[in-house]
């Protein structure tokens, strides 16, 4: 990236940039796509916020705060996106709320319509046992979508060594679902890479990570893993479902 662009990508706040056409992001991914592939995921987040300014945002689960770290980094005060289902461990609610105490970082939260004891009444107790699908997608994929209204761009903590199902996730691809940019600037880090730069950085992570959850969803539908098992085994054990649907 030249100086230039670094520049306009650290000073985040302010820029301004009028929505594009779903022509004008396919063409956008359609060319920087190859440019960024091997780019460094600084790199990627420069590019993005250059492009986009503040219709781009970053989403986090709070497994770990690596992804908003390193955007923070290059764009101080941009917006951090955390899906709060209503069926989160305690110990992530603690670590959005520790990202949002020290990383100068916009934290939003987003809620579901209903909450917990609405959804029970209107679908059943426990919907998540009786129909995961549909639980995901009222308290996951649809808020989302209504907090991402406002983007043409979002960032996540992809990573193509996560499953076999993310080994295509591209740096830089279209979202059609959404109908918008998705940057993926860690699609190409290793677990190993990932540690170290958390232990490089001091970044923020999930205590849930080291006591036997390497991937950390809501606590219904979410297990330890036993050393040696798939690092995702423990997300919706005993079913056939692999994914909640954002990423799908």
């Amino acid at each position: 990236m030249t100086a230039a662009t670094t520049n306009s990508a650290r000073n985040f706040r302010g820029i301004e940039t009028a929505g594009r056409s779903s022509e004008e992001l396919r063409e956008l991914v359609s060319h920087w796509g190859a440019e960024l592939e091997l780019a460094p995921a600084e790199d990627i987040v420069e590019w993005a916020v250059a492009t986009f300014g503040e219709r781009f945002c970053v989403t986090s689960s709070m497994a770990d705060a690596v992804l908003a770290h390193l955007v923070s980094r290059v764009a101080a005060g941009v917006d951090v996106l955390f899906l709060d289902t209503g069926y989160h461990f305690a110990e992530t609610i603690g670590t959005r709320d520790a990202v949002q105490a020290t990383l100068p970082v916009n934290l939003i939260t987003i809620t579901p319509v209903q909450a917990v004891a609405e959804q029970d009444a209107a679908y059943g107790t426990d919907l998540y046992k009786t129909d995961p699908d549909l639980c995901c997608a009222l308290r996951k994929v649809q808020p989302l979508a209504d907090a991402l209204e406002g983007y043409d761009a979002w960032a996540t903590g992809l990573r193509r060594a996560e499953t076999q199902h993310r080994v295509i996730a591209p740096v830089i691809g279209w979202d059609a679902k959404r109908g918008k940019v998705k940057v993926s600037p860690l699609a190409r880090w290793t677990d190993e890479e990932i540690q170290r730069y958390i232990a490089d950085h001091d970044v923020l992570v999930n205590p849930l990570a080291y006591d036997g959850y390497p991937s950390i969803g809501c606590w219904p539908c979410t297990r330890r893993v036993a050393p040696g098992e798939d690092p995702r085994s423990g997300r919706w054990a005993g079913t056939t479902k692999t994914e909640c649907g954002i990423h799908s």
